[in-house]
Protein backbone atom coordinates (compact mmCIF):
# COMPACT_ATOMS: atom_id res chain seq x y z
CA UNK A 1 0.00 0.00 0.00
CA UNK A 2 1.41 3.40 -0.98
CA UNK A 3 1.95 5.84 1.87
CA UNK A 4 1.00 9.48 1.56
CA UNK A 5 3.58 12.13 2.36
CA UNK A 6 3.27 13.71 5.82
CA UNK A 7 0.65 16.43 5.98
CA UNK A 8 3.13 18.93 7.36
CA UNK A 9 5.15 18.81 4.11
CA UNK A 10 2.22 19.44 1.76
CA UNK A 11 1.28 22.81 0.31
CA UNK A 12 -2.34 23.33 -0.68
CA UNK A 13 -3.03 26.12 -3.15
CA UNK A 14 -6.48 27.29 -4.18
CA UNK A 15 -7.24 27.99 -7.80
CA UNK A 16 -8.10 31.65 -8.46
CA UNK A 17 -11.71 32.73 -8.31
CA UNK A 18 -12.82 35.01 -11.14
CA UNK A 19 -13.83 38.63 -10.35
CA UNK A 20 -17.46 37.86 -11.18
CA UNK A 21 -17.56 34.87 -8.84
CA UNK A 22 -15.65 36.90 -6.23
CA UNK A 23 -18.39 39.55 -6.29
CA UNK A 24 -21.01 36.84 -5.72
CA UNK A 25 -18.92 35.43 -2.89
CA UNK A 26 -18.47 38.84 -1.30
CA UNK A 27 -22.21 39.35 -1.39
CA UNK A 28 -22.70 36.12 0.53
CA UNK A 29 -20.27 37.22 3.25
CA UNK A 30 -22.30 40.20 4.46
CA UNK A 31 -25.58 40.24 6.32
CA UNK A 32 -27.38 41.87 3.37
CA UNK A 33 -26.61 39.17 0.80
CA UNK A 34 -27.50 39.54 -2.86
CA UNK A 35 -30.66 37.70 -3.96
CA UNK A 36 -29.95 34.35 -5.55
CA UNK A 37 -31.91 31.97 -7.74
CA UNK A 38 -35.38 31.30 -6.33
CA UNK A 39 -35.65 28.01 -4.47
CA UNK A 40 -39.04 28.31 -2.86
CA UNK A 41 -40.18 31.10 -0.55
CA UNK A 42 -37.89 32.17 2.26
CA UNK A 43 -38.76 31.20 5.81
CA UNK A 44 -40.43 34.07 7.63
CA UNK A 45 -37.70 34.51 10.25
CA UNK A 46 -36.42 37.88 11.44
CA UNK A 47 -32.61 37.89 11.31
CA UNK A 48 -30.95 38.14 14.68
CA UNK A 49 -29.35 41.45 15.58
CA UNK A 50 -25.70 41.63 14.54
CA UNK A 51 -23.04 42.14 17.20
CA UNK A 52 -19.34 43.00 16.80
CA UNK A 53 -18.31 39.35 17.19
CA UNK A 54 -20.34 38.44 14.08
CA UNK A 55 -18.42 40.94 11.93
CA UNK A 56 -15.14 39.68 13.36
CA UNK A 57 -16.03 36.05 12.66
CA UNK A 58 -17.17 36.93 9.13
CA UNK A 59 -13.84 38.63 8.49
CA UNK A 60 -12.05 35.51 9.71
CA UNK A 61 -14.13 33.35 7.37
CA UNK A 62 -13.26 35.55 4.41
CA UNK A 63 -9.57 35.44 5.29
CA UNK A 64 -9.58 31.64 5.47
CA UNK A 65 -11.60 31.16 2.28
CA UNK A 66 -8.67 30.56 -0.12
CA UNK A 67 -7.35 27.75 2.09
CA UNK A 68 -10.89 26.47 2.65
CA UNK A 69 -11.24 26.00 -1.10
CA UNK A 70 -7.78 24.43 -1.32
CA UNK A 71 -8.54 21.93 1.46
CA UNK A 72 -11.83 20.98 -0.14
CA UNK A 73 -10.29 20.42 -3.59
CA UNK A 74 -7.40 18.43 -2.17
CA UNK A 75 -9.76 16.16 -0.22
CA UNK A 76 -12.01 15.86 -3.26
CA UNK A 77 -9.07 14.69 -5.38
CA UNK A 78 -8.11 12.10 -2.75
CA UNK A 79 -11.40 10.58 -1.54
CA UNK A 80 -11.52 7.69 0.90
CA UNK A 81 -14.30 5.24 1.73
CA UNK A 82 -15.78 4.60 5.17
CA UNK A 83 -13.23 3.56 7.82
CA UNK A 84 -10.47 4.11 5.25
CA UNK A 85 -10.17 7.89 5.73
CA UNK A 86 -6.58 7.75 6.99
CA UNK A 87 -5.18 10.50 4.78
CA UNK A 88 -8.11 12.80 5.42
CA UNK A 89 -7.97 12.17 9.17
CA UNK A 90 -4.23 12.91 9.22
CA UNK A 91 -4.81 16.21 7.42
CA UNK A 92 -7.53 17.12 9.90
CA UNK A 93 -5.61 16.08 13.01
CA UNK A 94 -2.46 17.97 11.99
CA UNK A 95 -4.50 21.12 11.41
CA UNK A 96 -6.30 20.89 14.75
CA UNK A 97 -3.07 20.23 16.65
CA UNK A 98 -1.48 23.27 15.00
CA UNK A 99 -4.38 25.33 16.39
CA UNK A 100 -3.55 24.18 19.91
CA UNK A 101 -6.66 22.07 20.42
CA UNK A 102 -6.94 18.91 22.51
CA UNK A 103 -7.08 16.20 19.84
CA UNK A 104 -8.12 12.53 19.97
CA UNK A 105 -7.46 10.36 16.94
CA UNK A 106 -8.66 6.94 15.76
CA UNK A 107 -12.07 7.26 17.38
CA UNK A 108 -14.27 4.68 15.61
CA UNK A 109 -11.30 3.64 13.44
CA UNK A 110 -10.45 6.94 11.70
CA UNK A 111 -12.51 9.59 13.49
CA UNK A 112 -10.97 12.73 15.00
CA UNK A 113 -12.36 14.62 18.01
CA UNK A 114 -10.95 17.92 19.27
CA UNK A 115 -11.86 20.30 22.09
CA UNK A 116 -11.54 24.09 22.10
CA UNK A 117 -11.99 25.58 25.55
CA UNK A 118 -13.20 29.16 25.48
CA UNK A 119 -11.55 31.87 27.54
CA UNK A 120 -14.55 34.08 28.27
CA UNK A 121 -16.05 32.08 31.13
CA UNK A 122 -18.55 29.30 31.57
CA UNK A 123 -20.99 28.36 28.85
CA UNK A 124 -22.41 25.37 27.01
CA UNK A 125 -20.39 22.71 25.24
CA UNK A 126 -21.35 22.84 21.57
CA UNK A 127 -20.51 19.97 19.24
CA UNK A 128 -19.93 20.55 15.52
CA UNK A 129 -19.89 17.52 13.23
CA UNK A 130 -18.46 16.88 9.76
CA UNK A 131 -18.42 13.54 7.94
CA UNK A 132 -15.31 12.60 5.96
CA UNK A 133 -16.09 9.54 3.83
CA UNK A 134 -16.69 9.26 0.09
CA UNK A 135 -18.76 6.89 -2.05
CA UNK A 136 -18.01 4.00 -4.45
CA UNK A 137 -18.89 6.16 -7.47
CA UNK A 138 -16.92 6.91 -10.66
CA UNK A 139 -16.64 10.69 -11.07
CA UNK A 140 -17.96 12.07 -14.38
CA UNK A 141 -17.26 15.76 -13.73
CA UNK A 142 -14.51 17.43 -15.78
CA UNK A 143 -12.48 19.16 -13.07
CA UNK A 144 -8.72 19.57 -12.66
CA UNK A 145 -9.11 18.05 -9.19
CA UNK A 146 -11.51 15.27 -10.17
CA UNK A 147 -11.03 11.94 -8.44
CA UNK A 148 -9.34 9.03 -10.15
CA UNK A 149 -9.06 7.04 -6.93
CA UNK A 150 -9.97 3.40 -6.46
CA UNK A 151 -10.31 1.31 -3.32
CA UNK A 152 -11.53 -2.06 -2.08
CA UNK A 153 -15.14 -2.08 -0.87
CA UNK A 154 -16.82 -5.26 0.29
CA UNK A 155 -14.05 -7.27 -1.36
CA UNK A 156 -14.34 -5.57 -4.75
CA UNK A 157 -12.20 -2.82 -6.30
CA UNK A 158 -14.38 0.24 -6.93
CA UNK A 159 -13.93 3.84 -8.08
CA UNK A 160 -14.20 6.43 -5.30
CA UNK A 161 -15.70 9.93 -5.41
CA UNK A 162 -16.90 12.59 -3.01
CA UNK A 163 -20.36 12.55 -4.57
CA UNK A 164 -22.19 13.80 -1.48
CA UNK A 165 -20.21 16.82 -0.34
CA UNK A 166 -18.37 15.32 2.62
CA UNK A 167 -15.14 16.87 1.30
CA UNK A 168 -16.86 20.22 1.73
CA UNK A 169 -18.09 19.39 5.23
CA UNK A 170 -14.58 18.45 6.35
CA UNK A 171 -12.99 21.58 4.90
CA UNK A 172 -15.74 23.79 6.34
CA UNK A 173 -15.22 22.42 9.84
CA UNK A 174 -11.44 22.79 9.54
CA UNK A 175 -11.94 26.47 8.64
CA UNK A 176 -14.50 26.90 11.42
CA UNK A 177 -12.05 25.47 13.95
CA UNK A 178 -9.36 27.92 12.86
CA UNK A 179 -11.67 30.94 13.09
CA UNK A 180 -12.97 29.93 16.52
CA UNK A 181 -9.47 29.20 17.81
CA UNK A 182 -8.47 32.74 16.82
CA UNK A 183 -11.46 34.00 18.87
CA UNK A 184 -10.79 31.73 21.84
CA UNK A 185 -10.61 34.65 24.29
CA UNK A 186 -14.13 35.77 23.32
CA UNK A 187 -15.78 32.34 23.51
CA UNK A 188 -17.82 31.03 26.40
CA UNK A 189 -17.92 27.32 27.17
CA UNK A 190 -16.38 24.70 24.91
CA UNK A 191 -16.56 23.68 21.27
CA UNK A 192 -16.25 19.99 20.39
CA UNK A 193 -15.18 19.30 16.80
CA UNK A 194 -16.25 15.86 15.56
CA UNK A 195 -14.81 14.61 12.26
CA UNK A 196 -16.70 11.40 11.57
CA UNK A 197 -15.94 8.42 9.33
CA UNK A 198 -18.37 6.07 7.60
CA UNK A 199 -21.52 8.18 7.40
CA UNK A 200 -22.41 6.38 4.16
CA UNK A 201 -22.56 3.14 6.20
CA UNK A 202 -20.49 -0.02 5.94
CA UNK A 203 -21.01 -3.37 4.22
CA UNK A 204 -22.27 -6.54 5.88
CA UNK A 205 -24.12 -4.71 8.63
CA UNK A 206 -20.94 -3.44 10.31
CA UNK A 207 -21.65 -0.69 12.85
CA UNK A 208 -19.55 2.42 12.40
CA UNK A 209 -19.83 6.16 11.98
CA UNK A 210 -21.75 8.23 14.51
CA UNK A 211 -23.07 5.27 16.47
CA UNK A 212 -19.59 3.85 16.99
CA UNK A 213 -18.10 7.26 17.76
CA UNK A 214 -20.61 7.71 20.57
CA UNK A 215 -19.91 4.20 21.85
CA UNK A 216 -16.20 5.07 21.95
CA UNK A 217 -16.75 8.25 23.97
CA UNK A 218 -16.85 11.04 21.39
CA UNK A 219 -19.49 12.84 23.49
CA UNK A 220 -18.13 11.76 26.89
CA UNK A 221 -15.62 14.46 27.89
CA UNK A 222 -16.86 17.10 27.64
CA UNK A 223 -20.48 16.11 27.11
CA UNK A 224 -22.18 18.42 24.57
CA UNK A 225 -25.27 20.41 25.44
CA UNK A 226 -26.03 21.04 21.74
CA UNK A 227 -24.89 19.67 18.40
CA UNK A 228 -24.90 21.32 14.98
CA UNK A 229 -24.28 19.77 11.57
CA UNK A 230 -24.62 20.81 7.93
CA UNK A 231 -24.92 19.21 4.51
CA UNK A 232 -24.19 20.50 1.03
CA UNK A 233 -27.07 19.93 -1.37
CA UNK A 234 -27.59 20.40 -5.09
CA UNK A 235 -31.21 21.26 -4.32
CA UNK A 236 -30.33 24.85 -3.38
CA UNK A 237 -28.29 27.56 -5.12
CA UNK A 238 -24.73 27.91 -3.86
CA UNK A 239 -24.62 29.59 -0.47
CA UNK A 240 -28.36 29.55 0.20
CA UNK A 241 -29.28 28.02 3.57
CA UNK A 242 -32.22 25.75 4.29
CA UNK A 243 -33.62 23.80 7.22
CA UNK A 244 -36.81 22.52 8.82
CA UNK A 245 -37.78 21.91 12.44
CA UNK A 246 -38.76 18.43 13.61
CA UNK A 247 -38.12 15.30 11.50
CA UNK A 248 -35.95 16.33 8.57
CA UNK A 249 -34.53 13.07 7.22
CA UNK A 250 -35.90 9.57 7.30
CA UNK A 251 -34.75 6.53 9.17
CA UNK A 252 -32.90 4.07 6.96
CA UNK A 253 -32.98 0.32 7.50
CA UNK A 254 -31.87 -2.59 5.33
CA UNK A 255 -33.56 -5.97 5.38
CA UNK A 256 -32.78 -9.37 3.89
CA UNK A 257 -35.35 -12.10 3.32
CA UNK A 258 -34.21 -15.66 2.59
CA UNK A 259 -37.07 -17.72 1.16
CA UNK A 260 -36.59 -21.46 1.51
CA UNK A 261 -38.40 -23.89 -0.82
CA UNK A 262 -37.62 -27.34 -2.21
CA UNK A 263 -35.69 -27.86 -5.41
CA UNK A 264 -37.27 -29.63 -8.37
CA UNK A 265 -37.24 -29.67 -12.16
CA UNK A 266 -39.00 -26.76 -13.84
CA UNK A 267 -41.21 -29.24 -15.72
CA UNK A 268 -42.44 -30.80 -12.45
CA UNK A 269 -43.19 -27.85 -10.10
CA UNK A 270 -45.65 -29.96 -8.08
CA UNK A 271 -42.74 -32.08 -6.86
CA UNK A 272 -41.12 -29.15 -5.03
CA UNK A 273 -41.80 -25.77 -3.44
CA UNK A 274 -40.96 -22.78 -5.62
CA UNK A 275 -39.19 -20.03 -3.59
CA UNK A 276 -39.29 -17.64 -6.54
CA UNK A 277 -43.09 -17.70 -6.65
CA UNK A 278 -43.19 -17.32 -2.86
CA UNK A 279 -40.78 -14.39 -3.08
CA UNK A 280 -42.95 -12.72 -5.70
CA UNK A 281 -45.97 -13.03 -3.43
CA UNK A 282 -43.96 -11.56 -0.55
CA UNK A 283 -42.98 -8.54 -2.66
CA UNK A 284 -46.65 -7.87 -3.46
CA UNK A 285 -47.77 -8.43 0.12
CA UNK A 286 -45.17 -6.03 1.54
CA UNK A 287 -46.59 -3.16 -0.51
CA UNK A 288 -49.90 -3.48 1.33
CA UNK A 289 -48.25 -2.36 4.57
CA UNK A 290 -47.89 1.19 3.25
CA UNK A 291 -51.09 1.19 1.17
CA UNK A 292 -53.44 -0.49 3.67
CA UNK A 293 -51.95 -0.59 7.17
CA UNK A 294 -50.54 2.86 7.94
CA UNK A 295 -51.82 6.43 7.73
CA UNK A 296 -50.90 7.67 4.26
CA UNK A 297 -50.81 11.24 5.61
CA UNK A 298 -47.40 10.44 7.07
CA UNK A 299 -45.34 8.86 4.29
CA UNK A 300 -42.95 5.97 4.50
CA UNK A 301 -41.21 3.94 1.82
CA UNK A 302 -40.66 0.19 1.63
CA UNK A 303 -38.60 -0.94 -1.35
CA UNK A 304 -37.42 -4.39 -2.42
CA UNK A 305 -34.25 -3.62 -4.36
CA UNK A 306 -32.87 -7.05 -5.25
CA UNK A 307 -34.41 -10.47 -5.96
CA UNK A 308 -32.01 -13.31 -6.59
CA UNK A 309 -32.90 -16.94 -7.14
CA UNK A 310 -32.02 -19.79 -9.44
CA UNK A 311 -29.27 -20.52 -11.94
CA UNK A 312 -31.14 -21.98 -14.95
CA UNK A 313 -34.46 -21.47 -16.69
CA UNK A 314 -35.72 -25.02 -16.09
CA UNK A 315 -34.60 -25.58 -12.50
CA UNK A 316 -36.66 -24.49 -9.52
CA UNK A 317 -34.08 -23.64 -6.83
CA UNK A 318 -34.03 -24.35 -3.12
CA UNK A 319 -34.10 -20.69 -2.14
CA UNK A 320 -34.42 -17.08 -3.20
CA UNK A 321 -32.99 -13.97 -1.53
CA UNK A 322 -34.61 -10.53 -1.41
CA UNK A 323 -33.08 -7.34 -0.02
CA UNK A 324 -34.59 -3.93 0.46
CA UNK A 325 -34.82 -0.72 2.45
CA UNK A 326 -37.33 0.91 4.78
CA UNK A 327 -37.62 4.69 5.27
CA UNK A 328 -39.89 6.39 7.82
CA UNK A 329 -40.17 9.72 9.65
CA UNK A 330 -41.37 8.28 12.94
CA UNK A 331 -39.74 5.76 15.27
CA UNK A 332 -43.09 4.17 16.14
CA UNK A 333 -43.87 3.73 12.43
CA UNK A 334 -40.37 2.36 11.92
CA UNK A 335 -40.85 -0.34 14.55
CA UNK A 336 -44.34 -1.23 13.32
CA UNK A 337 -43.24 -1.67 9.71
CA UNK A 338 -40.20 -3.72 10.65
CA UNK A 339 -42.45 -6.06 12.62
CA UNK A 340 -45.02 -6.33 9.82
CA UNK A 341 -42.36 -7.04 7.16
CA UNK A 342 -41.15 -9.95 9.25
CA UNK A 343 -44.64 -11.26 10.01
CA UNK A 344 -45.89 -10.99 6.43
CA UNK A 345 -42.84 -12.61 4.85
CA UNK A 346 -42.91 -15.50 7.29
CA UNK A 347 -46.67 -16.06 7.04
CA UNK A 348 -46.82 -15.85 3.22
CA UNK A 349 -43.98 -18.35 2.93
CA UNK A 350 -45.54 -20.71 5.45
CA UNK A 351 -48.91 -20.51 3.69
CA UNK A 352 -47.21 -21.62 0.47
CA UNK A 353 -45.45 -24.57 2.12
CA UNK A 354 -42.08 -22.85 2.39
CA UNK A 355 -40.34 -20.73 5.00
CA UNK A 356 -38.78 -17.29 5.21
CA UNK A 357 -36.04 -15.87 7.41
CA UNK A 358 -36.04 -12.08 7.80
CA UNK A 359 -32.94 -10.22 8.99
CA UNK A 360 -32.73 -6.50 9.76
CA UNK A 361 -29.19 -5.17 9.57
CA UNK A 362 -28.06 -3.69 12.91
CA UNK A 363 -26.48 -0.59 11.34
CA UNK A 364 -29.69 1.21 10.35
CA UNK A 365 -30.14 4.92 11.04
CA UNK A 366 -32.90 6.49 13.17
CA UNK A 367 -34.98 9.48 12.06
CA UNK A 368 -32.99 12.74 12.01
CA UNK A 369 -34.94 15.20 14.15
CA UNK A 370 -34.15 18.89 14.49
CA UNK A 371 -35.03 19.79 18.06
CA UNK A 372 -38.00 22.21 17.68
CA UNK A 373 -36.96 24.46 20.57
CA UNK A 374 -33.35 24.67 19.37
CA UNK A 375 -34.47 25.23 15.76
CA UNK A 376 -36.69 28.14 16.78
CA UNK A 377 -33.92 29.61 18.89
CA UNK A 378 -31.23 29.39 16.20
CA UNK A 379 -33.31 30.27 13.11
CA UNK A 380 -32.56 34.02 13.52
CA UNK A 381 -28.83 33.21 13.44
CA UNK A 382 -29.19 31.31 10.16
CA UNK A 383 -31.42 34.07 8.77
CA UNK A 384 -28.74 36.65 9.59
CA UNK A 385 -26.16 34.65 7.64
CA UNK A 386 -28.57 33.97 4.76
CA UNK A 387 -29.32 37.69 4.36
CA UNK A 388 -31.59 38.76 1.53
CA UNK A 389 -31.18 35.42 -0.19
CA UNK A 390 -33.43 34.14 2.55
CA UNK A 391 -33.50 31.13 4.80
CA UNK A 392 -35.27 28.47 2.74
CA UNK A 393 -37.68 25.84 4.02
CA UNK A 394 -36.56 22.36 3.03
CA UNK A 395 -38.79 19.37 2.48
CA UNK A 396 -38.43 16.24 4.54
CA UNK A 397 -36.03 13.91 2.78
CA UNK A 398 -36.25 10.14 2.52
CA UNK A 399 -32.45 10.05 2.55
CA UNK A 400 -30.96 8.72 5.79
CA UNK A 401 -28.30 10.51 7.83
CA UNK A 402 -26.47 9.19 10.86
CA UNK A 403 -26.28 12.66 12.40
CA UNK A 404 -29.50 11.26 13.88
CA UNK A 405 -27.44 9.43 16.52
CA UNK A 406 -25.76 12.66 17.61
CA UNK A 407 -29.10 14.47 17.81
CA UNK A 408 -30.41 11.68 20.03
CA UNK A 409 -27.48 12.25 22.40
CA UNK A 410 -27.94 16.06 22.55
CA UNK A 411 -30.48 18.53 21.11
CA UNK A 412 -29.45 18.94 17.48
CA UNK A 413 -29.90 21.16 14.44
CA UNK A 414 -28.97 19.90 10.98
CA UNK A 415 -29.20 22.37 8.09
CA UNK A 416 -28.44 22.52 4.37
CA UNK A 417 -26.06 24.68 2.35
CA UNK A 418 -26.68 25.15 -1.36
CA UNK A 419 -24.09 23.74 -3.77
CA UNK A 420 -25.43 24.53 -7.26
CA UNK A 421 -23.67 27.24 -9.28
CA UNK A 422 -25.48 30.47 -10.20
CA UNK A 423 -27.30 30.14 -13.51
CA UNK A 424 -28.11 26.44 -13.04
CA UNK A 425 -31.58 25.40 -11.93
CA UNK A 426 -31.21 23.34 -8.72
CA UNK A 427 -34.26 21.32 -9.79
CA UNK A 428 -32.31 19.88 -12.73
CA UNK A 429 -28.80 19.80 -11.24
CA UNK A 430 -27.32 16.32 -10.68
CA UNK A 431 -28.27 15.21 -7.20
CA UNK A 432 -26.12 14.12 -4.31
CA UNK A 433 -24.71 10.60 -4.96
CA UNK A 434 -24.70 11.22 -8.72
CA UNK A 435 -21.38 10.72 -10.57
CA UNK A 436 -22.06 14.22 -11.97
CA UNK A 437 -22.65 15.87 -8.56
CA UNK A 438 -20.77 19.17 -8.59
CA UNK A 439 -20.25 21.72 -5.81
CA UNK A 440 -19.68 25.39 -6.55
CA UNK A 441 -16.98 26.58 -4.16
CA UNK A 442 -18.57 29.99 -3.64
CA UNK A 443 -21.01 28.36 -1.23
CA UNK A 444 -18.40 26.94 1.13
CA UNK A 445 -17.81 30.11 3.11
CA UNK A 446 -21.54 30.30 3.88
CA UNK A 447 -21.24 27.01 5.72
CA UNK A 448 -18.35 28.40 7.76
CA UNK A 449 -20.23 31.60 8.57
CA UNK A 450 -23.34 29.67 9.58
CA UNK A 451 -21.43 27.47 12.04
CA UNK A 452 -19.56 30.48 13.45
CA UNK A 453 -22.74 32.46 14.04
CA UNK A 454 -24.49 29.46 15.58
CA UNK A 455 -21.65 28.93 18.05
CA UNK A 456 -21.43 32.61 18.97
CA UNK A 457 -25.17 32.92 19.54
CA UNK A 458 -25.79 29.57 21.23
CA UNK A 459 -22.93 30.20 23.68
CA UNK A 460 -23.69 33.88 24.30
CA UNK A 461 -20.14 34.74 23.30
CA UNK A 462 -18.86 38.20 22.44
Amino acid sequence: MALFSPVSTRRLVAEPVSPTRRRVLAGLCVCAALPLMPAGPAVAVTPGAARPIHASLDAAARAIEPRLVAWRRDIHQHPELGNQETRTASLVAAHLKALGLEVRERVAVTGVVAVLRGGAGPGPTIALRADMDALPVAEEVDLPYASRAKAIWDGIEVPVMHACGHDCHTAILMATAEALAAHRASLRGNVLFVFQPAEENLPKGEIGGAKRMLAEGAFADPKPDLVFGLHMTSGLPAGVLGFRAGPSQASADEFRIVVNGRQTHGARPWAGVDPIVIGAQIVSALQTIQSRQVDVGDPSVLTVGTFQGGTRNNIIPDRAVLTGTLRTYDEQRRGFMQRRVTELAESVAKGMDGSAEVTWQPNGYPVTVNDPVLAERMAPSLARVAGEAGLRPTQRSMAGEDFSYFSQAAPGLFFNVGATAPGIDPRTAPTNHSPRFRVDDIGLVQGVRALLHLVADASGSG
